[in-house]
């Protein structure tokens, strides 16, 4: 037996709009029940129950076919590489990548995929008329703050002699943690009773040291005192060197470890779940023979390499399962010689994981040194120079958008760089009045960079907003600054003092959240200023070149001068000579008479 029934709809009643609307419950309809049918009924009673053996079924037909549905999903990962390619290696996928693209049957796929692909995009632009799009940015533009900043942590050195916060590092996972580097730079001024203990900060807890009116929150204060009685300023973790550590860095892919570097030259390994004392130290003999200013994490299979870099001339490279030796070694010396008494002191570095052969040094001398690391000879590994500052360079960052743009800090001022033009920088800040010690880049705003000073300055720049004068300027602390430290959100700012203290600032939203078409204004800024760099630079060696010429010309009359006063003979040179004495004299006297007439006409 078989049922169909057509159902049938005005072309009217097609797509009309459905109103919805609130209105109060109303009753319909009220049906009493019926007390006569209640009489034709037994009441069944609860203990007792109907069983039956077999299974109760029931014969029936319907007009539709059953419709099975089930829920699926699609894990998104990186798959489909061979077993010899590591993904997590940049210059083994990218060989690969370049060996697939030539394939004929790679591009026929690809030609084939485009019509497919081309209809899916389109479904996704398909514009939804109730939609209210743009609603998020005319809030934005009508409640844009101005610049501004909050100190949120002050961690203070717990010693009794108080140490320079050089150098410090966010935990990779979230931030949630800080680790500060602490050692006294001034030459043979360290104190016998100086502590060499660097520590691990628990940035979650709340500095009760400072004052009420600072806290935004009173509430929570008074909640944090009564429930976290313990110090505040008690560091998580205390890590042990034998000596003051300069530098510390977390390793981006084990959060667990850490490599520093220490004032007498050594690299120090810890693993935080093995406590305090160090896990690996790299011998003496091996190590750098002056202090350790920067140590980096490489991007590695195992990572566990990593490089430093020291005043006494090496960039060293390093594996932390076995630190007896160096891995590699290269000698800053720009002769290219491999010289160490002629090597630049290397005092900053800079390592971008998109460019893994690519490295650059900061020296002590004002020069940045770009290396390659793969070169096969050693003269081959220092590529190009640029001489950047009056000083050492203390501070040394690609952009993080655009690779090939690099800042660097040094005497009173800033620097952004272009790779390709080495005479001079393409940008740069006006001379500051106190001493630039550091600066780093923003992890989300490419136009945006931090620079602290030793008037204990916090600098915030925006160079699409302002090229002279920074956007910020924060009174962070009253001594010098001498540390700076961002976090991968872009909010939180850390910055160490001279004496110890590290304060931990937030940032407001506009200088750290991506602005509207920010990175193509950025982009077509550095462009045009290369640009204008290269003309200048082109100018220069025309003029250069007209100079020497110039100088040539002037040479080559010089030795025909000679040459004709060699062909002359004694008597004519000695007729000259007299010639040459008389008509000085002659000018010499002339002269005199001259300021004799003009006093007697003054005394008349």
């Amino acid at each position: 037996m078989e049922i169909i029934y057509e159902y049938s709809k005005p072309r009217s009643d097609f797509g009309r709009q459905c109103l919805l609307s609130d209105r109060p419950a109303e009753l319909i309809s009220d049906v009493p029940p019926d007390s006569d049918l209640a009489l034709q009924f037994m009441p069944r009673s609860s203990r007792v129950r109907a069983l039956q053996s077999s299974w109760e079924m029931s014969e029936h037909q319907v007009n539709t076919e059953r419709f099975e549905s089930e829920s699926r999903g699609i894990n998104h990962v990186e798959g489909g590489w061979p077993k010899d390619i590591n993904p997590q290696e940049m210059e083994q996928t990218i060989r690969f990548r370049k060996k697939v693209e030539k394939d004929e049957s790679y591009l026929n796929s690809i030609m084939q995929l485009g019509d497919v692909i081309g209809r899916c995009v389109g479904q996704n632009t398909a514009v939804d008329i109730y939609q209210k799009y743009f609603e998020d940015e005319d809030m934005w533009d009508k409640n844009q703050e101005p610049p501004s900043a909050k100190t949120i942590n002050v961690f203070r050195d717990p010693n009794q002699v108080k140490r320079t916060v050089t150098c410090l590092s966010w935990h990779p996972d979230g931030g949630r943690k800080l680790a500060a580097a602490y050692s006294c730079l001034e030459f043979q001024k360290a104190s016998t009773d100086m502590s060499p203990d660097a520590y691990i900060w628990d940035i979650g807890q709340c500095d009760r040291q400072m004052d009420w009116q600072r806290c935004r929150d009173v509430v929570a204060c008074i909640l944090c005192f009564f429930f976290f009685p313990e110090n505040p300023n008690k560091p998580e973790l205390t890590l042990k060197p034998a000596s003051p550590l300069v530098c510390l860095d977390y390793n981006p892919k084990d959060s667990h470890t850490l490599v520093g570097g220490s004032y007498n030259g050594q690299i120090v390994f810890w693993d935080t779940r093995k406590g305090s004392q160090p896990a690996d130290v790299s011998s003496l003999e091996q190590s750098h023979r002056d202090p350790v200013y920067k140590t980096i994490w490489l991007q590695s299979k195992t990572g566990t390499e990593a490089f430093s870099a020291s005043t006494d001339g090496q960039v060293l490279w390093w594996d932390v399962r076995r630190l007896s030796e160096p891995t590699d070694k290269l000698i800053l010396d720009l002769g290219r010689e491999g010289n160490l008494d002629r090597a630049l002191g290397a005092i900053s570095l800079e390592f971008e994981a998109t460019m893994p052969t690519k490295f650059m040094v900061g020296t002590e001398q004002g020069i940045v040194v770009s290396c390659n690391r793969k070169a096969k000879t050693p003269t081959e590994k220092i590529v190009s120079t640029y001489d950047s500052h009056h000083g050492p360079v203390y501070a040394l960052q690609r952009n993080p958008f655009f690779p090939k743009n690099f800042l660097t800090v040094g005497d009173w001022r800033a620097r952004i760089w272009s790779e390709d033009i080495k005479e001079s920088s393409i940008m740069w800040t006006k001379y500051q009045m106190s001493f630039l010690t550091d600066a780093c880049w923003s992890p989300v705003r490419p136009s945006v960079f931090f620079t602290v000073k030793m008037d204990g300055m916090l600098d915030i720049w925006d160079v699409l907003f302002k090229q002279n004068d920074p956007t910020l300027s924060i009174k962070v602390s009253d001594e010098a600054l001498y540390s700076l430290r961002l976090h991968e959100s872009g909010r939180l700012v850390a910055c160490g003092s001279r004496h110890g203290t590290a304060t931990i600032l937030e940032i407001c939203s506009g200088l750290s959240s991506l602005q509207k078409n920010e990175k193509s204004l950025m982009a077509e800024m550095l462009e045009r200023e290369a640009k204008r760099e290269k003309i200048l630079e082109a100018r220069q060696k025309e003029l250069r070149l007209k100079e020497r010429s110039r100088s040539e010309q002037s040479r080559e009359d010089e030795v025909g001068r000679d040459a004709a006063e060699r062909e002359e003979t004694p008597e004519q040179l000695i007729a000259r000579a007299e010639e040459d004495f008389f008509s000085m004299v002659e000018a010499e006297k002339k002269r005199r008479r001259e300021r004799e007439d003009e006093k007697k006409q003054l005394n008349g």
